[in-house]
């Protein structure tokens, strides 16, 4: 749905959009759209959807399981995969146009997830679009386009190591970058007018956050110079973005000090992704990662985004088991995450059946309380094992949420808090993604609770 009034003054149309999306007025640490909080969960079998055939039953069955949350990559590597500019005749790419068909699915992405209430965050530059086999088939290679030549840009026909070495001066164009060169100017020009094109789109639409790149080891100073080309272009059409980047190392926050500088960095980086930590980190640690990163988010607040939690079963750099994937959903969840995403496969789950399940039992809890009212409470809980537990309470204490990521048995202490004679003990199963029982027991102050189910679940205690 596209958002705007048209005020006419003499013959020029100035467009004043609604902002629609923004961080929560009372709970700046989420998201608000159309003037209500939003919780965003995500799933889908691609990150480039729109270069995917099927893209509207993906988003159509997202909707009917309580989804509203896609990632956006502008990538073309993929087997399929149409590069994003216009092919001449000869075969090569004309750098000034957008290919009809690659604008048109593109559009129709942001348009249909519109319809459905659901964001969209895309990311501009993705550096595994830029290296080894990649390059050899973008129309940004000179080899592919009729626009410069590798002698005029300084460009080579070959970057074959592994991105994350940074060693690409596509993400070098400007002046200042350990890679720069004068004649990048030329390759900047038409990196300007892709992005143009691109939020010539996109700046029509309200459901649209910004991310500047897929997890870049690239200096700063890269993203920035986006993040502000991209405010720029937004302020002459009088609308409100909202804008981040996304550091490789976000895994061991502690000792990335880009990753600290953009928590600080509040009108900068106006949220933040940190979908990196769902990576390498398992169990406790994980979820002592994105507590010690939400501590410091706490006095720069804004909404913290993981548009990608790994789990698809390779295990080979640390994405770990599609359990391992479930698991990190909802650590994220419990841990005031504003938006979770589980990634494509082979590296995530995807929209599999444990995604869909879990979608669902978060909307079930949301029945109950939403995360926004809440605050993480494992504090009360005694005789906790290692990434046994893990709790949320309201900030009136009325309703208190446990989740058990395999078979638990903890106690739970309520000395603090005021009781009623009896409670309400209902179980979810998250493997399933509905209710499992429920019970009414005799309020206790020391209270034991031991999971029924095996596998997956949530004791929700009402009060």
């Amino acid at each position: 749905m596209k958002i705007f009034s048209i005020i006419l003054i003499g013959l020029l149309p100035i467009y004043i959009y609604a902002q629609s999306l923004k961080p929560y007025e009372e709970n700046r640490g989420y998201w608000q759209y159309h003037g209500t909080p939003v919780l965003l969960l995500g799933a889908s079998d691609n990150d480039n959807l729109f270069q995917s055939d099927e893209f509207e039953n993906q988003l159509k069955r997202l909707k009917s399981v309580g989804g509203n949350y896609i990632r956006c990559t502008l990538s073309s590597r993929d087997k399929g995969d149409i590069q994003p500019h216009k092919r001449m005749q000869s075969g090569k790419y004309d750098l000034n146009f957008l290919s009809a068909e690659y604008k048109g699915r593109f559009e129709r992405l942001i348009s249909k997830s519109s319809e459905l209430g659901i964001i969209v965050q895309i990311e501009i530059w993705d550096r595994f679009d830029y290296s080894r086999n990649s390059w050899e088939k973008s129309s940004f290679n000179p080899a592919n386009n009729i626009n410069y030549s590798y002698a005029e840009t300084s460009l080579d026909e070959h970057y074959p190591d592994h991105p994350y070495h940074d060693k690409q001066p596509f993400f070098h164009t400007i002046k200042g970058m350990p890679l720069y060169h004068p004649n990048l100017e030329l390759l900047l020009k038409f990196q300007k007018k892709f992005v143009d094109m691109i939020l010539d789109i996109t700046l029509q639409y309200d459901n649209v956050l910004y991310c500047m790149n897929n997890e870049t080891s690239t200096p700063k100073e890269w993203g920035r110079f986006w993040i502000e080309f991209l405010k720029k272009k937004a302020a002459s059409t009088n609308k409100q973005i909202y804008l981040t980047d996304m550091f490789d190392e976000f895994f061991k926050p502690l000792y990335c000090d880009v990753c600290q500088q953009a928590i600080i960095e509040k009108d900068i980086y106006t949220f933040l992704d940190v979908s990196q930590i769902n990576s390498r980190n398992f169990g406790q640690a994980h979820w002592d990662t994105l507590q010690f990163i939400m501590s410091k988010v706490q006095n720069y607040k804004r909404p913290v985004n993981c548009t990608k939690i790994y789990g698809g079963g390779n295990t080979s750099w640390g994405s770990g088991s599609l359990d391992d994937g479930v698991e990190r959903f909802f650590r994220n969840i419990f841990g005031g995450i504003a938006a979770a995403r589980f990634h494509r496969p082979p590296t995530g789950n995807g929209l599999n059946e444990r995604a869909v399940a879990a979608i669902r039992s978060v909307r079930i809890l949301e029945n109950y309380a939403r995360f926004w009212v809440m605050e993480t409470a494992n504090g009360l809980i005694l005789n906790r094992e290692v990434n046994e537990a893990y709790c949320v309470k309201m900030k009136n204490n009325s309703v208190i949420f446990i989740y058990f990521p395999y078979r638990g048995e903890i106690t739970l202490n309520l000395s603090e808090i005021p009781l009623p004679d009896e409670m309400e003990i209902n179980w979810l199963d998250i493997t399933y993604g509905k209710m499992y029982q429920s019970e009414r027991i005799k309020a206790q102050k020391s209270l034991p609770i031991k999971t029924p189910l095996k596998k997956r679940s949530v004791a929700i205690i009402a009060f």
